[in-house]
């Protein structure tokens, strides 16, 4: 039953965002990268770049899926599922 248990994980996937200084996000899966300007991630429903500045992890718990950000956020983008290999982090960051 593991696999309905990851398929579930997968499906869940929520973003909350106070006052552009504080993001809460679940069904993460994995964090690619991060830096004060942006955090690259992989959720349920696509990668997931955040931009910002002053941007620090608080919390991450990849094993329930949550992550938590403080700093000032910019910008939310998501990628194409499909194109989830394209471009390093530099050519995501800077698009």
């Amino acid at each position: 039953m593991a696999y309905d248990t990851q398929y579930l994980q997968e499906q869940t996937h929520r973003l909350t965002l106070d006052n552009r200084q504080q993001l809460t996000v679940s069904g993460v899966e994995e964090v690619e990268s991060f830096d004060e300007g942006g955090i690259i991630m992989v959720t349920g429903q696509g990668t997931l770049v955040v931009r910002g500045s002053g941007l620090h992890i608080e919390q991450l718990s990849l094993d329930g899926g949550q992550l938590r950000v403080e700093g000032q956020v910019e910008s939310l983008t998501y990628e194409d599922m499909g194109n989830r290999g394209g471009g390093g982090f530099l050519s995501r960051l800077l698009r």
